[in-house]
């Protein structure tokens, strides 16, 4: 039969002092974790903001663009510039209150002005809608 010699001097098996170094290595690697934790739950909530109010934007724009172009054009003549709000826009006193703009557009630029907004073309609508002191915005072009 084979048999194991142990030897007399070692004991096989984790030491004391072999526990400790491991336990203050876990220790030392917790701040870190622990601080890149919480950074990620800040960043979470941040992130969920941004992510409602730009569903928010989109909700109005989708609202805006299943009006027939005949009341977008009605409503972008009586704000009078691309820089006015329509009267689509949200009530005043609204919480994230989003601003639409409404102007026709000059998409071939035929007056050769480089200004998107003068010599309209009769068929193309430029749509805004951006939340009040925000810089979350969007904008298409429609077409009638």
């Amino acid at each position: 039969m084979n048999r194991r010699k142990r030897c007399s001097g070692r004991q096989s098996g984790i030491s004391y002092v072999e526990v400790l170094i491991a336990a203050a290595l876990i220790a030392v690697s917790l701040v870190p974790m622990m601080d890149a934790v919480r950074t990620a739950s800040v960043s979470a909530g941040v992130h969920e903001d941004a992510a409602v109010q730009n569903m928010h934007l989109i909700a109005k724009l989708e609202e805006v663009l299943a009006e027939p172009f005949s009341a977008l054009e009605a409503a972008a003549t009586a704000a009078g510039s691309e820089a006015t709000p329509s009267s689509y826009s949200d009530l005043p006193a609204s919480t994230n209150r989003r601003l639409v703009f409404l102007s026709l557009y000059d998409g071939d630029d035929a007056d050769a002005d480089n200004d998107s907004f003068t010599g309209t073309d009769q068929y193309l609508m430029w749509v805004r809608v951006e939340i009040e002191g925000t810089v979350l915005a969007t904008e298409t072009l429609v077409a009638q």
